[in-house]
């Protein structure tokens, strides 16, 4: 029989029992996802601060996190309010089973299912945008069933005039998923829309990769020029395509144990660069690890962010006071949750 889950989910409350967990979602981490084991989940929700429909108000810069439903437009005002936000940034469920396992986090309903629940969302993220702002959806898809949900949400997109789409952004992880008969699965796919004529501040798209290659000479004002006179920066710029990002692993400090898939900071700081200023609102409706909210920390902006379970809710606001006070962007490999003392398959936590 299945373990039932604690805490809330927006398709069904199943976890994997023990022995499936053993066989199914296998990761390197030292500390397993947290979405497979119910018992440590039990552990852990006794010390969340937030139950669902509550918000947690930041006294020092003003950040709000909640337990809420992004579907729900009651929930989306209850956080936040009459604002409008600059930039939204939302990292929702891909519907694919990664590592073939199907969780309350992770998980993969049918297509027309998945689609309905994006729709809620989308429709409520455009409600809080201000009538200039930028709007970016981390997207996944399924070449085991025919590369959905991508096309598919991106058709459906084409619903809301509000938005006009302008770019689809791939970041190139170093590590991926394939077999010996087909190309290695290294992409992240990340859509870009904006809402009205937003400011992008394009200096923010230039890497830390200097320019080398020479070439491209063509004739200015009656001198033939090439590439690397004729540049702004010395360096090159990232396009619409990240290759100059790193995955987030356990050796990182910004890894946050237990949050499965967990985006780069260097990546959701591009995106506040390029797509808002100092105090703007930016929005997260899918906090998980808490990313957007230091990211928007370290680059002085105001985040509001929830998510519908409480743990990850728990995760993001410990991040943000751990990095006040020890100066980290995560933990790497140590435990978000000291209170607990306990063996995990091997691994102490600490």
């Amino acid at each position: 029989m299945k373990t039932k889950a604690i805490p809330l989910s927006l398709f069904g409350d199943e976890l994997l029992t023990e022995k499936e967990t053993k066989e199914k979602g296998k990761t390197t981490e030292r500390l397993k996802r947290l979405d497979f084991y119910g018992e440590l989940r039990g552990e852990i929700l006794p010390f969340c601060r937030l139950k669902y429909g509550e918000v947690w108000e930041d006294p020092v810069n003003k950040h709000k996190v909640g337990v809420l439903d992004a579907t729900k437009p009651e929930d989306v005002k209850k956080i936040i309010g009459v604002e409008k936000a600059k930039l939204v940034i939302n990292d929702p469920p891909y519907n694919v089973a990664v590592g073939n396992a199907n969780t309350t986090n992770l998980f993969k309903v049918s297509l027309g299912e998945y689609l309905e629940f994006s729709k809620k969302w989308v429709r409520n993220a455009i409600t809080v945008m201000d009538k200039d702002a930028h709007f970016y959806i981390w997207i996944g898809t399924d070449y085991r069933d025919n590369f959905q949900p991508l096309p598919d949400f991106i058709i459906l997109m084409r619903q809301f005039k509000e938005l006009k789409p302008q770019n689809i952004i791939t970041m190139r992880n170093q590590r991926g998923y394939g077999t010996q008969k087909n190309w290695m699965w290294v992409r992240q796919e990340l859509l870009y829309y904006i809402k009205g004529n937003p400011n992008f501040n394009v200096d923010a798209e230039y890497t830390n990769i200097p320019k080398i290659l020479r070439g491209y000479y063509k004739k200015v004002n009656g001198k033939i020029t090439e590439n690397l006179e004729r540049s702004r920066s010395k360096y090159i710029r990232a396009g619409n395509v990240w290759v100059d990002i790193q995955q987030v692993f356990y050796r990182m400090e910004e890894n946050v144990p237990g949050c499965y898939a967990q985006k780069p900071l260097k990546a959701i700081e591009r995106i506040i660069l390029s797509s808002s200023s100092e105090r703007d609102l930016v929005v997260d409706f899918f906090a998980h690890s808490g990313t957007t909210l230091i990211a928007g920390e370290r680059l002085k902006r105001k985040v509001y962010t929830f998510d519908i379970d409480p743990i990850f809710a728990e995760i993001t606001i410990r991040r943000l006071e751990h990095f006040r006070k020890a100066g980290k962007t995560g933990w790497q490999w140590q435990n978000p949750f000291p209170e607990i003392e306990k063996q995990v398959e091997g691994y102490r936590w600490i």
